[in-house]
């Protein structure tokens, strides 16, 4: 970084306060007390992030007389569900390539599955009256190198055969008009699938709304472990017991309480910057009318987007996983990332000079193999699960939500006749093959940004394997 722009870069952090902007908002409700002593319940929904959040209040609207508990560690949507971009996403899939790629027989049912959910989740913000400034936009993934521009032209002929609509190939001029930005060279306007909200109130729009269905919710209840207990589970928190006919986990980061299931995940920190309100003139400066979601075509991307009172949020980037999947609030603040992220803004909007950024925040991701999630049971399906949504949760765990019911009634439905559904993902190896081979991925991703997309042979090898790094 040049010096003057490590200079301005370092200005323009100079009084971000420490804590995801989302969460920073008088709107968070007041935490809810802790289990003491204990408690029988038809279902117990362990986790209070958006999986926990959907699987409890679709269980009540599939049948109201279920009696439905759920515990949450520390507050409803205070990690990924409260710190995202919120970008809201139809895709199930980790994007139309990854499905594609993976999936190929089954991507038209997971295409409509995932168009379906994202309506669903529309439907059920009106009718609970949730204030999350939902705003379906759509996302442009821009190109910013010549042979980004020449794979987002050759993904849309894709996409046309595929006999997908709703998404149209901008050139520079006219991608340029939605959002005025030197580097943008062209790009792939998803009109439909993808909507823009406000996380954390989502959260707690959904917490509100389980609650008014009966869901008995308790905060800073940890789930301690999950043993057999008569005909269901028991599940010990700090203060006291869950006995549960069926148990729903939506840890996802967490390590779960189904002990096989952790080598499938491993957290990657993530960060973002967000920054005060735009002036009507810099707004203007930028165009950006649409209001749509943003994400740069590197490999190590960008994902950008407008807030309700027009501050830019600009996260991603670096992806960074700690050595033996360490969990930890001090690996939330990465002042190295937060210098990277400011010089890159300002690079992507140079007549932005001067603004200041008012929050900066990481969090954890849950990140698989194959990107997108993976479902299973235990207990001779008396526990379900669902884990490694990598990033695009923020839709897609509704959907979890419900293929964990189904998985839990024991019936067979589209959902669990797919094969994404069926199926598992590679697990990590153990320490120190896991963070050897994150970092010569990395390593080679960052390479491949420099080299005109070239992939070179570890990652054609993995590539082939169908494994890969992501956030």
């Amino acid at each position: 970084m040049a010096p003057a722009a490590m200079r301005t870069a370092a200005q323009s952090l100079s009084g971000a306060k420490p804590v995801a902007y989302w969460l920073d908002d008088p709107a968070k409700p007041d935490a809810l007390g802790a289990l003491t002593g204990d408690e029988h319940t038809d279902l117990l929904v362990v986790g209070g992030g958006y999986s926990g959040l959907w699987t409890a209040l679709i269980a009540k609207e599939r049948d109201p007389e279920r009696d439905v508990v759920l515990i949450e560690g520390h507050e409803v949507g205070w990690a990924a569900s409260g710190r995202n971009g919120g970008f809201c996403a139809a895709s199930l899939t980790h994007g139309l390539a990854n499905g594609v790629e993976r999936w190929p027989d089954e991507i038209a049912k997971l295409e409509e599955l995932g168009e379906r959910n994202l309506d669903a989740i529309e439907a059920a913000v009106a009718r609970y009256g949730i204030d999350c400034e939902f705003e379906r936009t759509g996302e442009i993934d821009v190109a910013t190198e010549p042979h980004q521009l020449e794979e987002l032209r050759e993904w849309h002929e894709e996409i046309v055969k595929l006999g997908i609509t709703g998404v149209d190939f901008l050139d520079r001029d006219a991608l340029r008009a939605e959002v005025d930005s030197p580097t943008f060279l062209g790009g792939l306007w998803d009109r439909r699938g993808v909507a823009m909200l406000h996380p954390a109130k989502l959260a707690w729009g959904l917490k509100r709304a389980c609650r008014e269905l009966g869901v008995r919710i308790y905060e800073h209840t940890r789930g301690l472990d999950l043993v057999r207990s008569g005909e269901g589970m028991a599940v010990r928190t700090p203060y006291g017991r869950v006995f549960a006919r069926r148990v729903a986990l939506g840890t996802n980061v967490f390590p779960s309480l189904v002990k096989r299931v952790r080598p499938y995940t491993v957290p990657v920190y993530d960060y973002a910057l967000m920054t005060e309100p735009l002036t009507p003139e810099q707004l203007a400066s930028i165009g950006w009318k649409g209001r749509q979601g943003l994400g740069d075509s590197a490999n190590q991307f960008h994902y950008f987007r407008l807030s309700a009172d027009n501050r830019i949020l600009w996260g991603g980037y670096d992806a960074i996983y700690p050595y033996g999947g360490r969990l930890s609030a001090d690996l939330d603040q990465r002042p190295e990332t937060f210098l990277k992220l400011a010089e890159q803004f300002f690079t992507c909007f140079p007549q932005l000079s001067g603004l200041k950024f008012s929050h900066a925040w990481g969090g954890a991701i849950d990140t698989c193999s194959r990107f997108t999630a993976f479902f299973g049971t235990a207990h001779q399906g008396r526990v379900a699960y669902a884990a490694g949504f990598t990033g695009l949760g923020v839709g897609s765990t509704r959907f979890g939500a419900d293929v964990m019911l189904d998985l839990l009634s024991g019936e067979e439905t589209e959902r669990t006749r797919l094969e994404m559904v069926r199926s598992k993902p590679m697990p990590f190896p153990p320490e120190p093959f896991a963070w050897a081979g994150i970092e010569i991925t990395k390593r080679s991703l960052a390479r491949a940004d420099s080299n005109g997309g070239h992939r070179n042979l570890w990652l054609r090898a993995m590539d082939k394997l169908g494994l890969g790094f992501d956030s």
